[in-house]
């Protein structure tokens, strides 16, 4: 049995119309103090995600620190965090765990093929 190697964390910030400068600043205040890669905020439903979002992507060596921060400044936002392993719909449905209340993912979006991600 081969061993999943954990390359490294996104936590997906959840948002609407009305969180939406809440969410950015949480996302920034994240990037500026810890190395973290910001993607966009997308104002619309990407991938499995039921709510409109923002990727944090993160090392694996800064998850001890990134989520407690996280867990203390994210106010009502719901961040779902998962592992990258190169198995995206494992990652999303069998490795997540939620900050806030759970959200139901359109798992349909994405694949069990190996992937290959980069941080």
């Amino acid at each position: 049995m081969s061993e999943t190697r954990i390359r490294g964390y996104h936590a997906h910030v959840y948002f609407d119309a009305s969180s939406i400068g809440q969410a950015r600043a949480l996302c920034e205040a994240a990037c500026a103090r810890f190395a973290l890669k910001m993607g966009r905020m997308h104002e619309k439903l990407v991938g499995p995600h039921p709510q409109w979002s923002c990727q944090l992507a993160m090392r694996a060596e800064l998850f001890g620190e990134v989520i407690p921060w996280l867990m203390l400044h994210r106010g009502e936002l719901v961040v779902l965090v998962h592992p990258i392993t190169g198995n995206d719909l494992v990652d999303h449905r069998d490795h997540a765990f939620w900050l806030g209340a759970a959200q139901l993912l359109d798992l349909s979006t994405l694949s069990d093929e190996p992937l290959i991600f980069e941080l």
